[in-house]
């Protein structure tokens, strides 16, 4: 993949994860910046970062529970160690660090 359909998978999927942060019930803000995108839960005032990573071609997530590394395969964002999905990984941290339960689909991008 080149760099221009990296960014451009990156940023449909920044989106997609914005739209969906703005439909839910807790109090989660989202900054997307430089290409990096911090989700702030402000109960809590923990965050959740994804950072694009146009070398490596890799989007990083660090949360509370550690910092994860995730290429494209098969057509969806995989952690580089496991193989777990982004959006799990993300649906879990959101979980832990908001109480709340929210379901994501990468899969369209």
């Amino acid at each position: 993949m080149n760099e221009d359909e990296f960014n451009r998978l990156v940023d449909q999927l920044m989106y997609n994860l914005e739209e969906a942060l703005d439909n839910c019930i807790s109090d989660i803000d989202s900054e997307n910046s430089s290409g990096m995108l911090t989700i702030t839960v402000e109960s809590n005032k923990s965050q959740i970062v994804l950072s694009r990573q146009v070398v490596s071609r890799e989007i990083w997530l660090a949360d509370l529970s550690g910092g994860f590394h995730f290429t494209f395969r098969e057509g969806r964002w995989r952690d580089t160690q496991d193989q777990i999905l982004l959006e799990k990984k993300l649906e879990k941290a959101i979980l832990a660090q908001a109480n709340e339960r929210i379901t994501l689909n990468f899969s369209d991008l």
